[in-house]
Parts: C-alpha cells; sequence; structure tokens
C-alpha cells in the first residue's frame, strides 16, 4: 500500500469516528446549555474544567506528541520490546507525578482559581473552587488515555483512541441529565471525571493486542527516557505558553458582563468543529508516517507528504472558517437557543464565533506546520515562535477588548494564529527546501477564489429563505441552515473542479470511500 493511500485510508477512518465524537460534542454542550444555561454557574464549571486541562495540555500533551516519534524510531531499528520497556517508566511517571499533583491541587484549588478567573464575584469564585476539587482527578485518567493514544497511533492503530472520545462525552452527556437533574453543576462534574476515566480503559485491551504489558517501573537511566525528557520540555514550554491563549482570555473575559467566559466557551467549542473532524484527523494519520520519513532521512518524500497535508487542510478550514463566519447567528440560534439559553446568549456566543472562525486557517494549519517540526525532532524552533504568538495575542487582546468586549479576545485569537502560521511556514521552508513554491501560491488563489464563491452562495441562499422559514420555527431554522451551507458545499466542489485543483483527485477518492465504507453490505 503507497504511503499516500494508508494516510488517506487511516485520515478517513479518523475523520468518520471523529465527527461522531464532534456530533456527540455539540449534543453535550447543547444538553449542558439546556441545564444551566450561559450563566455564572456555566462560567464556574468552564473556569474550573480548564484548570486540569490546562495542566494536561502543558505536560501531558507535549509527552504524547514526542511519544509517537521515539516510539517510531524505536520500531525503525527494530527495538520494539525495548520500546515498550521504556514507555513503562513514561506510564509509570504519569501515574505518579499526576497524582502527587492532584492531591496538592486539591488544597491549592482557591489559588488556582483566583490566578484563572481573578474577575469573579465571591460566589462564583466559590463554586468554581468546589468544582475544580470535583474535576482534578481527570488529570491522572486524560494524562493516561492520551499517552496511550499516541502509543496506538505509532502501531497504526487509530480507531480506537478515536472512539475514546466519544465515550468521554456519552458519559457527560448522560450525567448532566442524570446527576445533573439531582445534584446540580457538581453531578455534571463529577460525570465528566467518569468519563475521562472510561477513555482511558477502553484503551487498554488493543494496548495489549499490540504487545504492551505494563510494569510498574522507573528506569531513570534507560536512553530512551533522557531522549524523551530532552525533546518533552521545549514542547511543555510551548504548550505552556498555548495555555497562556486561554488563560488570557479567562482573566480578561471575567471582568466583563456576566456569560463572556461561556460565549467564548460555546464559539470556541464550534470552532474545534472542523478541527476535530477533519484537521485532527490529517495530523494523526500522517504523523506517525513523517516521523518514519525524518527517521529514514527521506527528505524529498517528507516534503511532499508534509505539503499534501497542509493542502488537505488549508482546502478545507479555508472554507469552514468563512462558512461559520457567514451563518454565524443561525448556527448558533439553531445549536443552543433554547432552555435556559436565551437570545442574548445567542447574540455573545454568535459574535464571538464571527471573530474566532477568522483564525481557523491559521489554527488548522499550525497542527501540521507544528507537528512537521516535532517529526523531525526539532521541538524548539514551534517554541520561539509561540513565545512571539503570546506576545501578539496579550497586545491585540488589550487593545481590542474595549471596543469589542469578549469579540475582542476572540479577534485577538485569531490575528496572533495567523500570524504564527506565517512565521511556522516561513522556518519550515528552511528546513525543508523547496516547499512552497509557484504551485503552492496558486494553490491558495484558488482556494480563495473557491471560498468566496461558497461563501456568496451560502450567504445567498441564507438570506433568501430566512423569512420563509422563519413561521416553522426550529425546523425552519435547521431547513435554513442546513440549505446553505449544502448550496455552499455545492458551489465549493464545483469550483474544486471547474478550477482544475489538484485536489479534485482528493474529493473523488474520498467520496468513494465514504460512500463504500457508508454502504450496506449485501451479505
Amino acid at each position: 500500500m503507497s504511503t499516500g493511500t494508508m494516510i488517506a485510508r487511516a485520515t478517513l477512518v479518523v475523520a468518520v469516528i471523529n465527527l461522531l465524537s464532534r456530533i456527540l460534542g455539540f449534543v453535550r454542550e447543547q444538553v449542558i446549555a439546556y441545564m444551566f444555561g450561559a450563566t455564572a454557574t456555566t462560567d464556574a464549571y468552564v473556569v474550573a474544567f480548564n484548570i486540569p486541562n490546562a495542566v494536561f495540555a502543558i505536560v501531558i500533551g507535549a509527552l504524547a506528541t514526542v511519544v509517537v516519534p521515539v516510539f517510531s524510531e524505536y520500531a525503525a531499528k527494530g527495538q520494539r520490546d525495548e520500546a515498550w520497556r521504556l514507555f513503562n517508566t513514561v506510564i509509570t511517571l504519569v501515574i505518579v507525578i499526576f497524582s502527587l499533583v492532584t492531591v496538592g491541587g486539591f488544597f491549592a484549588a482557591p489559588w488556582l482559581v483566583k490566578l484563572t478567573a481573578p474577575g469573579l464575584s465571591t460566589d462564583v469564585a466559590a463554586l468554581a473552587t468546589r468544582l475544580t476539587i470535583i474535576m482534578l482527578p481527570i488529570l491522572v485518567f486524560y494524562g493516561l488515555s492520551t499517552v496511550f493514544q499516541g502509543l496506538l497511533n505509532a502501531n497504526q492503530v487509530f480507531a480506537i483512541p478515536a472512539l475514546s472520545v466519544s465515550v468521554t462525552n456519552i458519559t457527560i452527556i448522560v450525567s448532566a441529565l442524570t446527576l445533573g437533574s439531582l445534584y446540580g453543576i457538581d453531578g455534571l462534574a463529577a460525570g465528566t471525571v467518569v468519563g475521562f476515566v472510561l477513555a482511558a480503559l477502553m484503551q487498554i485491551p488493543k494496548l495489549r493486542q499490540v504487545g504492551f504489558r505494563f510494569r510498574f517501573t522507573l528506569d531513570w537511566r534507560h536512553p530512551g527516557v533522557k531522549k524523551v525528557l530532552y525533546l518533552v520540555g521545549p514542547v511543555a514550554i510551548g504548550t505552556s505558553l498555548n495555555q497562556i491563549y486561554l488563560i488570557i482570555d479567562r482573566i480578561l473575559a471575567s471582568g466583563l458582563a456576566e456569560g463572556s467566559i461561556s460565549a467564548l466557551n460555546y464559539a470556541n467549542r464550534i470552532i474545534l468543529m472542523p478541527i476535530t473532524f477533519f484537521v485532527l484527523a490529517v495530523g494523526t494519520a500522517f504523523y506517525p508516517t513523517i516521523t518514519t520519513l525524518a527517521t529514514q532521512g527521506k527528505q524529498q518524500e517528507l516534503a511532499d507528504t508534509v505539503l499534501r497535508a497542509i493542502r488537505m487542510v488549508i482546502l478545507f478550514a479555508l472554507p469552514a472558517g468563512i462558512g461559520l463566519m457567514v451563518l454565524a447567528t443561525p448556527i448558533i440560534k439553531l445549536l443552543f437557543e433554547r432552555g435556559q439559553f436565551t437570545p442574548l446568549a445567542t447574540e455573545m456566543t454568535a459574535l464571538a464565533l464571527m471573530f474566532y472562525s477568522i483564525g481557523l486557517v491559521g489554527q488548522a494549519a499550525n497542527i501540521i506546520l507544528t507537528r512537521a517540526f516535532y517529526a523531525q525532532q526539532d521541538t524548539r524552533t514551534p517554541v520561539r515562535l509561540m513565545a512571539v504568538t503570546v506576545a501578539v495575542n496579550l497586545a491585540f487582546s488589550l487593545l481590542l477588548i474595549g471596543p469589542l468586549k469578549h469579540g475582542g479576545l476572540a479577534l485577538a485569537n485569531s490575528i496572533a494564529a495567523l500570524i504564527n502560521t506565517a512565521m511556522l511556514t516561513y522556518f519550515l521552508n528552511k528546513k525543508i527546501p523547496g516547499m512552497w513554491n509557484a504551485k503552492a501560491v496558486k494553490f491558495l488563489l484558488q482556494t480563495g477564489l473557491a471560498t468566496a464563491l461558497m461563501a456568496a452562495a451560502a450567504w445567498g441562499v441564507n438570506a433568501a429563505v430566512s423569512g420563509l422559514l422563519a413561521p416553522l420555527g426550529t425546523l425552519g431554522l435547521a431547513i435554513q441552515v442546513g440549505a446553505a451551507i449544502g448550496a455552499g458545499v455545492l458551489v465549493l466542489v464545483i469550483a474544486i473542479f471547474a478550477l482544475k485543483m489538484e485536489e479534485a483527485a482528493l474529493v473523488t477518492l474520498y467520496t468513494g470511500k465514504l460512500i463504500k465504507r457508508l454502504r450496506p453490505s449485501r451479505d
């Protein structure tokens, strides 16, 4: 099987499962919005959840990133048993260190809430503190789940790790409706922890199948441990800088109108949908391949594979971002405006979504560009560039929060993401010369034109049918949004073929594979 075909197949598998996960993720957000609205209570929940999530992203997220290239290096040398022995130590460290961090966090919770959301009122801060204590154990299981995902991906296993996210979402949905009804937001917090426990446990059988056997061990002298620690340091710094994006938003938003934090959170969830559905699918599928190519020194094939992934992501993310911008208000209204989620909450969330959408293509491209550096075991360059990006984000946040309120925070995030894209592209082209050429420029122009035509079609259909379908209520709104999206996608596909873009073949390939996968068996 060729490299391109293998990546395409893996991408399709992960994308389909990620679509299920994102659908469940939206159901989760809808259920939470219905039960608790965009209020001080949900502000407290978001702040509390983001505390363990930030710690996870800083350390465990970094560790999971270096799992694939280090494991691939050992596997390329025929030392799989040695690789498993190495990661026994890694998993032991995750269990020990994050258990200790969790216990310490129980005592530090009030200060953590004050640090990340200093503008909360006394009552809301007290609630956020209690929820933080409930959710801190997420750290251990989130960490295990993510390292397990990295190890399975390194062994070309993609479906089970991707499904683990759906298990978490289902658990949170059920918890919101059951424990949330009985115990309020505390019940939702407890159910969130259970979701991450199940996500870790469900991957263990597949890990055993590919050869992993856990042994509690701390082999500090193992050369692989030293390499992991060497690589993980810069990545941890980079991811911690990335978390400053969120911290800046939360600190500044905590001093704005009630519901601002929740509005940013709901909008960000929507932005993450196309990223999780397709971009992370591409990143997950191609990452083990490029780490192997980098280890083998196949520079030209590495450059071709990375550029192919970047083009795929841009062709998807640019239209997705512009489409979300054009349809921000009807999408938010359709997804959330019911129960405790008021028209004012819709207005606030739609504003945040519009400004987040500007930077979607940058966020998407950055995932691929950063992994291209990590695959070559260069974990330092992205960190330096992220430091600059955070400074840009802070400067624009302070500049824009006055006139645009929470929308200014979302716009600052987008500007920073696009600047980071430009810097990553420049320095990656130095490491892999020849990646960007006249064909790449032509591709960008073609994608821009196709996206403009798509946006015009979506806007026109939305404006034309909105008044006609308004009497039908939610059903009419669903038809309105569906028709606008359908028209936009149709025009985009026609434009891709009319402009004779190279990616037209990919559209045909993925469509054919998806139809074949979804077609009922005749047996």
